[in-house]
């Protein structure tokens, strides 16, 4: 093939032209591949690749055969000229010609150029994070031929590197998803055993079968398939087994020699991919497996490390990749088992290794080496040290020292290596040299940022990532080494984004706040809320170090802040920071006039470019008012408080930082301190960084594991099914479903395909509660029979068809009690079978994965699984954990409607206070509840001494109660007990001698009814007692709380002792690890809503929120309820969401490792119709009875045709999507479209709170809001809607009427995530009403099931007059699409639908007036957190906002005096 390698750019050009180090573009915006995106002018225009697009396969009514001619001419050479510019790849991926066109038409013996661009189109897939394995799922036998065909061609040394650097990003996203079958059959053979052939010697590879006999039985299984195949079969073993050691010594090849600048620049491209490969297979065990031991036996470390390559200091990019590589081959694990090394253990194995040296030595070369055989082992640790004892041997004699020690001294003669002696010395070095461990390593980085850290030339290039070249960052990918590389790789991409958006915060407000002028002459021309000038801090105190540590143990410092022009609003933010409150503290100075240096600027640092200088970290111990008292000890009055002028803020300075810092000082360098002039907060979610990522340091540090029975699916190996219940051996036989099944029918329709067996002593149905007890024939199950000693992940096992029969038997519950209350709260939901198979999954031990579409009632049946636990389990703690304080609110509103006892409910954090319930659950308030119950418990005790005639305070305390219970209340009840049991008792004896009538008098009478027999009177009077009982069972819980005086020690009491059910966000988890764990909280289940939403180191930590007893986690069950189709984890930086995947949830991960998981398949939520628009994504889902009986969804909406409909929205005033300033995207068009069918719904007499602005972009959320307020903020007849928010934020809520702004007008841009249009379309309940442009949504692939419904409908507004809400009653007509409805409007445009909306307004009010009717009143906004009353931060900063006019404030200064 004739192909010009100058030709192809790494997919995007503009990654090309920066430094190796990549530093100097960090500040380049993504506004290069932003203006990339492929518009509707290049899909829809005149360009080459849409008219080509048309011309052979989008307008094809059938398959289209594909012509080498047209892929090499019309494709391959027209990308060739464009310098295969990745904008132009974009518009073919865009144009659908992979799934259209090179797929469809694919033969196997189709030309390169076809494979080729296959593989290209692969690569922009995987670099817009869009499905791409899936698109050859249908031919296995293609894809097989095709794989093959593009493996030959990375090791064809006739390919161009460019060409070759992306087949080698091919095979990389290749090796990311061994979770499909198709790519994990191909990719498995590359790297298994027979790689060993390349090893050097027979003698390393006895070695490795002596420690692990089952390699031996593997090595010899793989050698007789190679002599036993024929030909073809062995052609294509010996292939698979020399296709990475191949490519190894091209690799090296190509890191030694490089001639011309474009050859350099070309090799550099394809080495920093290459070094993504091998660190993805030394990172993920079943790759790791035997490729570690070839890059051992090839001494790649120390062949990469002297290479011209990484010597050259402005490859800072390789230089790291390396140092990654070099972290995952030295990690310590044993490769075979997994088992991660104990420090002793990894400590023994080096100086097994030292000591292997020194008597081989000292046997080899006795004299010369004498000095070496007696030296400690840390003197031949160390590089310089081991120089010095091997000088004495010649060039020859090294190389013989380092066969004898088993290392590999032969290469290729073609080779480039150069093998000098400086090559022998680095490999025995890399061999003994004492390294650090990643616990190590971790220990000695800083949890809080400087200016250097944020400018480190790694976090600038992670953050001008684009795609077209790897980063030296640990992925997150399905599985992991060990526990502590997860955390490992957890704390390293945490750490990087929480500093990302520090300095995007920090320089946002140094941009804000306009420095001018240098050192103290530097003076602010703008303002910011979040940032104050301050003098220099006034360090008071600085302690003594703590043993073992260098740095104080506090240094302690005062700043004064300037309030005094402060707007109230602003002052209170200053005032209200909290305790270990991170603020920063800031030397900032006028931008320097840097001159030109040899033809560029030094950007060694890119802060001090926009003016910061120095940036340290302080934590907040307390804010003061001027005269040093404590301003939270201060009652607030206010509104008669003469204006504040100063305010202290007493502060704790990073002492490690400040250690350094003054040793600085003392060699002569300036004082950090001297020039800090601005201190910086940050808003309190954003700011929680320091907690979080100690715990997860800690976590790291230590050696926790997950519990035994989790820890290989955790990891990603092993069976996915062996933490499932039914894999359990503690599976239980036996369980009490309560109030899970409303009768008899319900039980039968929830066990679909078993049969039901009554009780022997109950021959027909029976009433709840029901026992279902599971035969013998449902033991638990055992792993079948391995076909082979390898499992085939991507075999069907078939399943044996098991006829299972259940046991049913009831009991009847006890008498709690004759008061209304005493009766226990019963669960209403009528749960599905789906429902019932994840309550019973859920209420077993293992591990429970619930998917839940949009509606199908998660939340129920989360809450069902805590209350049949809590009953079931009494002695069990169970950890609730939510990503949000909303979905913990509504959880916790369920679980109070159903029999959970108050008092053993616990909730952390904040948030609280928006349950809709009135009690308190906070933790400081359920300690007030206990003592506020227990004063109407004492009450009940005096009217129970009243009732026995007993003189006495006996309700002043617990203490004075107990007595009273011991001595009157148990006496009277044995005594009556024991008379009446006896059976020759009469029904009148046990009803005159009860003893507590007179204390029941005013219990519902009659206390014992006439016509009840022995039984039952019986059955009542224990009732009563149990009543009588629970007074002094929970009088002896709160007893304690009258004993501990400190509010601290009751509130961890009840933590520790009292709560079952403790609840909290995976946030404040994360924040207060060390501190429960600490308190020696124990707890045995976790259940985690909406756990598809929560990142997977925060999935992990409320696993870990109690310390390991006998060395494992003792947990029963862990039960994640989420939907891993909706929206995933929010990520700050495209870097380290798409190439690290740090979005990635454990939920993912463990669907894609193929987890059992039980799919809720009937949606109660949306109109039938509404539901099929996201229907496809959940194949199995239906609907409830009640969506399609109910009359509400049986009715249309009142003045629309339709319940939904796309409004294709045109250029408003000669505009569509626009772009103030970076990533701030708007559509007036739409604003004003959106508010105006607000308005109409509103005059129709829809309710407010009923209906909700969505859209996809924040900006457009910030211009809804400024078009409300214009247009109905004073108007009574409009109000505000329930809510304006973003389609991200919305996720977990609903409402009836949904109107929807997607914003964009000339290219989809992020909306083409299918995970955010799910979220988008399933919001609604009764309307939903899309404003888009057509154009941009309609030929999208992954967006075209939706669309196709939407757009069968015309895409002009249509509105039917004379209906009003709650009045017009026109039922929905299925065709209404295709029938035409009395009173039809088409609005043609957004201008036509304003003015109707103006006439509809001005003929009401003049109604209004003319019946002398009133107004309405103006309703109140019904808003969350996204609601209006919020200002946008870009207006929160204007001057006036933040500060008052100078004269009032010398005014009040006068005042004052």
């Amino acid at each position: 093939m004739a192909m010009k390698s100058e030709k192809m750019e790494d997919v995007k050009p503009t990654a090309l032209s920066m430094t190796h180090d990549g530093a100097s573009a960090a500040h380049a915006t993504d506004s290069a591949s932003a203006h990339a995106r492929p518009t509707v002018a290049d899909l829809h225009g005149d360009n080459h690749f849409a008219q080509a697009a048309r011309k052979y396969w989008l307008t094809a009514k059938k398959t289209p055969r594909v012509r080498p001619e047209v892929v090499k001419k019309e494709l391959w050479d027209e990308l060739e000229n464009v310098d295969f510019a990745y904008s132009s790849l974009l518009v073919l991926e865009n144009l659908q010609l992979l799934e259209r066109y090179l797929w469809p038409g694919f033969t196997e013996d189709a030309s390169n150029y076809h494979h080729l661009l296959l593989a290209l189109m692969v690569n922009v897939k995987r670099r817009e994070n869009l499905p791409s394995w899936e698109h050859f799922a249908g031919k296995p036998a293609e894809f097989s031929s095709f794989f093959r065909r593009i493996l030959s061609m990375t090791v064809d040394p006739s390919q161009p590197s460019k060409i070759r650097t992306q087949l080698i990003s091919f095979v990389i996203g290749a090796f990311q998803s061994l979770d499909s079958g198709l790519v994990r059959k191909e990719c498995a053979p590359l790297v298994g055993i027979s790689i060993w052939q390349n090893l050097h010697s027979d003698a390393v590879r006895e070695q490795y079968f002596e420690e692990h006999q089952m390699l031996r039985r593997a090595w010899k299984a793989a050698l007789k398939r190679f002599d036993a195949g024929d030909d073809a079969l062995k052609a294509r073993l010996r292939f698979e087994r020399s296709w990475i050691y191949t490519l190894l010594l091209d690799f090296v090849d190509r890191l030694y020699n490089s001639n011309t600048r474009e050859e350099t620049r070309d090799n550099m491209a394809y080495c920093e991919r290459f070094m993504e490969l091998l660190t993805d297979l030394q990172s993920q065990l079943p790759t790791r497996r035997y490729v570690n031991a070839l890059l051992q036996d090839l001494n790649m470390l120390p062949a990469i490390r002297l290479s011209p390559m990484y010597t050259d200091e402005d490859n800072g990019l390789f230089r790291d990749l390396f140092t990654l590589l070099t972290h995952f081959t030295n990690f310590p694990i044993e490769d075979q088992t997994g088992r991660q090394l104990s420090k002793l253990e990894y400590d023994q194995q080096h100086y097994d290794t030292l000591a292997k040296l020194q008597r081989t030595g000292y046997a080899a070369f006795q004299e010369k080496l004498q000095l070496m055989a007696l030296a400690n082992y840390g003197s031949i640790g160390n590089r310089e040290e081991l120089d010095g004892h091997l000088r004495a041997l010649s060039d020859l004699e090294l190389v013989e020292l380092c066969s004898l020690m088993g290392l590999r001294t032969e290469y290729p003669s073609s080779t480039y290596l150069v093998r000098d002696r400086a090559f022998y010395m680095e490999t025995l070095t890399a061999l003994v040299e004492q390294l650090p461990t990643f616990k190590d390593n971790v220990r000695d980085m800083s949890v809080l940022p400087t200016e250097n850290i944020l400018y480190e030339s790694t976090f600038l290039r992670n953050e001008s990532y684009d795609g077209s070249r790897p980063l030296a960052i640990p992925k997150l990918n399905l599985q992991y080494l060990t526990m502590g590389d997860f955390l490992w790789r957890s704390f390293i991409l945490y750490r990087a984004e929480s500093f990302y958006g520090i300095r995007k915060d920090v320089e946002d407000v140094v941009k804000r706040v306009k420095p001018k002028g240098q050192g103290a002459n530097t003076k602010f021309g703008g303002v910011s809320k979040m940032s104050l000038p301050i003098m220099k801090p006034a360090v008071v105190d600085v302690a003594p170090s703590k043993v073992g540590e260098e740095h104080p143990a506090y240094v302690r410092a005062e700043i004064v802040l300037d309030v005094s022009r402060l707007q109230d609003q602003v002052r209170r933010e200053w005032e209200q920071l909290r305790p270990n409150d991170v603020v920063f503290l800031l030397a900032v100075e006028g931008k320097d006039e840097v001159p030109m240096r040899n033809g560029h600027h030094d950007d060694s640092n890119t802060g001090e470019q926009l003016g910061l200088h120095r940036m340290r970290c302080a934590q907040v111990v307390q804010i003061q008012d001027d005269k040093g008292r404590p301003l939270r000890d201060q009652a607030r009055n206010e509104s008669f408080a003469p204006r504040a002028r100063q305010r202290r803020l007493i502060v704790n300075i990073d002492a490690r930082q400040y250690k350094i810092d003054t040793d600085h000082t003392a060699e002569g360098r300036p004082d950090v301190y001297e020039h800090m002039n601005l201190i910086v907060r940050r808003r309190g979610r954003e700011n929680n960084f320091l907690p979080i990522l100690e715990s997860i340091k800690r976590l790291t540090l230590s050696d926790i594991p997950a519990p035994s029975w989790l820890q290989e699916v955790f990891l990603g190996y092993g069976d996915p099914t062996s933490a499932s219940y039914k894999r359990l051996p503690n599976r239980l036989n036996s369980l009490d479903f309560r109030d899970t099944f409303l009768d008899w029918q319900h039980l039968i329709e929830s066990q679909p395909g078993k049969s039901i067996e009554p009780h022997e002593e109950a021959q027909t149905s029976f009433g709840p509660p029901y026992v279902l007890q599971y035969t013998a024939a449902t033991e638990p199950e055992t792993a079948p029979p391995r076909a082979s000693k390898k499992r085939r992940r991507d075999q069907v096992e078939v399943a044996q068809a098991l006829h299972e029969s259940l046991h049913v038997s009831t009991y009847k519950p006890p008498n709690m009690g004759p008061y209304p209350a005493d009766a226990p709260k019963l669960n209403v939901v009528r749960f599905t079978p789906a429902q019932v198979e994840a309550i019973t999954s859920g209420t077993q031990p293992g591990l429970t994965v619930v998917l839940g579409p949009p509606g199908t009632g998660k939340t129920d049946v989360a809450t069902q699984i805590i209350s049949n636990i809590y009953h079931n389990f009494p002695a069990q703690r169970t950890l609730l954990i939510a990503h949000s304080n909303q979905a913990l609110n509504q959880l916790f509103q369920k679980i109070v409607a159903l029999d959970i006892d108050e008092r053993h409910l616990l909730r952390l954090g904040h948030g609280e206070e928006d349950l809709e319930t009135d009690v308190s659950y906070s933790k400081h308030g359920r300690v007030e509840s206990f003592l506020e119950r227990g004063q109407y418990y004492l009450s009940e005790v005096d009217r129970l001494a009243k009732n026995f005639g007993a003189p006495g305070a006996h309700g002043s305390s617990c203490e004075t109660a107990d007595y009273f219970n011991l001595v009157y209340v148990k006496p009277a009840w044995t005594q009556y007990w024991d008379s009446v049991s006896s059976d020759n008792t009469s029904v009148e004896q046990i009803i005159t001698e009860f003893p507590f009538r007179e204390y029941f008098a005013n219990a519902p009478q009659p206390l014992f009814p006439q016509a009840a027999d022995r039984e039952q009177i019986l059955e009542i009077a224990q009732g009563c007692y149990r009543h009588v009982e629970k007074i002094f069972t929970e009088l002896e819980d709160i007893r304690p709380f009258e004993i501990l005086r400190n509010p601290r020690d009751k509130a961890n009491y009840l933590l520790l002792k009292e709560a079952r059910i403790i609840a909290m966000t995976s946030t404040h988890a994360a924040m207060r690890r060390q501190e429960i764990a600490g308190l020696g909280f124990h707890y045995d289940n976790v259940i985690m809503e909406e756990a598809a939403q929560i990142t997977e180191i925060e999935n992990f930590i409320p696993l870990a929120l109690q310390n390991p007893q006998n060395g494992e986690l003792p947990l029963q069950r862990i039960v994640l309820c989420g939907d891993h189709l909706q929206n995933s984890p929010v990520i700050q930086n495209l870097a380290f969401r798409q190439y690290a995947n740090l979005e990635q949830s454990l939920f993912q991960r463990l669907v894609r490792l193929g987890v059992p998981t039980i799919m809720l398949d009937q949606q109660g939520r949306a109109r039938p119709s509404i539901a099929e628009l996201y229907k496809w994504r959940y194949p199995s889902l239906s609907n409830l009875p009640s969506v399609l009986s109910k009359p509400e969804f049986q009715t249309a909406n009142p003045g629309f045709k339709h319940e939904y409909q796309f409004i294709d929205v045109q250029d408003y005033k000669g505009k569509g999507e626009d772009q103030p300033t970076p990533h701030w995207m708007i559509n007036l068009g739409e604003a004003e479209y959106a508010v105006a069918i607000y308005m109409y719904m509103r005059l129709l007499g829809y309710p407010a709170h009923k209906i909700s602005i969505l859209t996809t972009y924040a900006g457009q959320k910030s211009l809804i809001n400024d078009v409300l307020g214009h247009k109905c903020k004073n108007n009574p007849l409009f109000g505000r809607p329930r809510i304006v928010a973003t389609v991200d934020k919305y996720q977990g809520e609903q409402n009836d009427y949904i109107i929807l702004s997607l914003v964009r007008t000339k290219a989809i841009g992020y909306l083409r995530s299918i995970r955010r249009l799910t979220v988008a379309l399933s919001r609604a309940r009764l309307g939903l009403y899309i404003l888009g442009r057509r154009s941009v949504f309609e030929s999208v692939f992954e967006l075209k099931p939706a669309f196709d419904i939407l757009l069968q409908r015309p895409d002009k507004l249509t509105l039917v007059t004379d209906e009003m809400f709650s009045e017009t009653l026109r039922p929905l007509s299925l065709q209404a699409d295709r029938e035409e409805v009395e009173g039809e409007a088409v609005m043609e445009d957004v201008e036509h639908l304003g003015k109707y909306v103006y006439e509809m307004t001005k003929a009401k009010v003049e109604a209004m007036r003319a019946n002398g009717g009133v107004m309405p009143t103006r309703e109140v906004q019904m808003g969350g957190v996204d609601g209006i009353g919020k200002g946008d931060d870009d207006d929160d900063d204007r001057p006036e906002n933040v500060l008052i006019p100078e004269e009032v404030a010398e005014e009040s200064e006068d005042e004052e005096e």
